[in-house]
């Protein structure tokens, strides 16, 4: 395996680019290729099979590119596949469940974290069985949250928008009524909305980046294998989609803080 392969990187949507945003941080030699499933977003109101499904047709397409490492910057196929994954690929993986809970667990003060994702995250209980495997004394609280997902896909993420105020009430009410003192954004949709989440929930509450501690995570593991890229030039990433790349390309060029126009290729996802 070459170290200058990619690390590869997908997720159902845009909010993987989250992920991809700390990664270009935190492994800045590093060249990533993304792959954003637009067209059969969301994954999160999905059934455990047909999450599977998606996860592994996204992850044979980064195959194809000869990644050294895949991520899944999603933590609904985290949760639902990440262990298949993890068994099954001939690199290594990383989804975002764990690096997430151990940040979590060492960051909270009061022994109460909130964990919010997709229905599906949710439901699988991922993230609590983790948090609790690491620290039986932790009490977790959790919330879905599935339009978090739909403000994050359509823009909707300005603090001061009312509608995002509105949602965001909504959904971590109960979470700051059970005095949580750590949040867990348990999709990396949800760092877009982390300025209304936080406004919310107050400075006192921590919130933890799903995406960042991936990062930092895969870093880890790619130093300890020796597949660190040893030619230090910045990267630049290759982003592919799955359904007509032009709201992509708005969103994220907003979001990475890059113009995107001709960097975004639509692949056929069924195919592989």
């Amino acid at each position: 395996m070459s170290l200058q392969n990619a690390i590869g990187v997908f997720d159902s949507g845009l909010g993987g680019l989250s992920a991809v945003k700390e990664f270009m941080r935190v492994l800045p030699a590093e060249k990533i290729i993304y792959f954003g499933d637009t067209g059969r977003v969301p994954y999160g109101t999905r059934s455990r099979e047909i999450i599977r499904k998606y996860a592994f047709q996204d992850a044979d397409f980064l195959l194809k590119h000869n990644v050294k490492m895949v991520v899944a910057a999603c933590g609904t196929v985290s949760s639902v596949a990440g262990a298949a994954l993890e068994e099954f690929l001939p690199v290594p993986y990383t989804g975002v469940v764990n690096p997430t809970a151990y940040t979590a667990v060492r960051e909270t003060r009061n022994g109460k974290i909130g964990v919010i994702g997709t229905p599906a995250t949710v439901g699988s209980h991922s993230y609590k069985l983790r948090l609790q495997k690491l620290n039986p004394e932790v009490e977790v609280y959790e919330q879905a949250c599935p339009l978090f997902v739909s403000l994050v896909e359509n823009g909707i993420i300005h603090r001061d928008d009312q509608i995002t105020r509105l949602v965001v009430r909504r959904y971590m009410a109960e979470l700051k009524d059970m005095g949580v003192d750590t949040v867990i954004l348990g999709c990396t949709h949800f760092p877009l909305l982390r300025e209304a989440i936080s406004d919310y929930m107050g400075d006192d509450v921590t919130l933890v980046d799903s995406g960042r501690e991936t990062a930092v995570y895969a870093a880890k593991v790619l130093k300890e294998q020796n597949l660190l890229n040893d030619d230090d030039s910045v990267k630049q990433p290759e982003f592919y989609v799955s359904d007509t790349p032009e709201g992509f390309q708005s969103v994220a060029g907003l979001f990475l803080g890059r113009n995107m126009e001709h960097t975004v290729t639509q692949i056929d996802i069924e195919q592989y």
